[in-house]
């Protein structure tokens, strides 16, 4: 990676390396909402999946929320004199492409292998219906790609911030920069939750999920515990 995104999520790198094309991140947010709530609602349209329609718009609202709180954090940790190995493992480590490349491989196993193995209706066929559209699922995996990307980002936010705070102490201004940062982090995993519901019925998604937000709310919680009172 050049030495212009060294200090940036590989997010923001891919939108500034697009060759002749230079996109406001805010607009690029916009667009990436419009882009995939359209297809959602397209395909849901041409093949009558409200479910999938309902569930579609949850996912895509999850992942743009994840690519707003990805800019604010990177913001925010860039406008402050943080120590570079604190830069250099959260940005340029590129951890949280190899924990969201884990998480869709992981997710991807049981929609496909496990569900159908455990269960008479799958989560596949309760959104679409025994006959699942091609683009629909294209489309869905696309999305689910999306997520998982921002929910490593999520996670090697809260451990890396973590890490910081045990090993490092900051000034006033700086501190409350980095405290607002793991509070976005937490607000994040949060945000998250919103998928609960679609699984109800799947509890080991239901667990997972519910399991990998109360770890990011803790472990951030605890660097900001740590912030507070150094």
């Amino acid at each position: 990676m050049s030495s212009q995104y060294s200090d940036s999520w590989v997010y923001e790198g891919i939108i500034g390396a697009l060759p002749g094309i230079e996109v406001n991140p805010y607009f690029a947010l916009l667009l990436q909402f419009l882009l995939f709530e359209a297809a959602v609602l397209a395909l849901a349209l041409v093949y009558s999946l409200p479910e999938a329609a309902v569930a579609g718009t949850v996912a895509v609202l999850v992942a743009t929320a994840g690519s707003a709180e990805l800019l604010r954090i990177g913001t925010l940790v860039r406008g402050q004199d943080v120590p570079e190995s604190y830069r250099r493992l959260l940005f340029s480590s590129n951890i949280e492409v190899v924990l969201a490349v884990l998480a869709y491989i992981a997710l991807i196993t049981y929609l496909f292998v496990f569900d159908p193995q455990q269960t008479e209706t799958t989560l596949i066929e309760s959104l679409f219906g025994p006959d699942a559209p091609i683009l629909a699922v294209y489309l869905m995996l696309l999305i689910l790609w999306d997520v998982c990307y921002r929910i490593g980002a999520g996670w090697w936010a809260s451990v890396a911030a973590l890490w910081r705070s045990v090993r490092y102490r900051f000034d006033g201004e700086t501190r409350r920069d980095l405290r607002r940062a793991d509070l976005d982090t937490i607000l994040f995993g949060l945000l998250q939750l919103a998928f609960l519901p679609f699984l109800v019925g799947q509890p080991v998604l239901f667990v997972a999920v519910a399991g990998h937000v109360t770890a990011v709310v803790l472990v951030t919680g605890a660097s900001i515990l740590l912030l507070s009172r150094r």
